[in-house]
């Protein structure tokens, strides 16, 4: 799969690979110290920019709801899944 924008695209590739070659190498034999996560980070801060620029709401992702009483509620009915 693409990342949301092409300038993030090689991000993502290069973020993939680490996290793949991390879980498989490392994280499946016990450890837990995660390598990539400051490529995760900079490979977000990419996204995150090209999401606001592209004009994509993405209030839902960054709204905290576990541990709230918001995570009991089912989801709304939207127009295309209600009849």
């Amino acid at each position: 799969m693409n990342s949301v924008g092409p300038e993030c695209q090689e991000l993502k590739l290069k973020y993939d690979e680490c996290f793949n070659n991390w879980f498989s190498g490392h994280f499946l034999k016990g450890s837990k110290t995660d390598a990539c996560a400051p490529l995760f980070k900079e490979y977000q801060a990419c996204v995150k920019k090209a999401v606001k620029e592209q004009g994509i709401s993405v209030w839902e992702i960054e709204k905290d709801v576990l541990g709230t009483e918001e995570e009991k509620k089912p989801p709304e009915e939207t127009k295309s899944n209600s009849k």
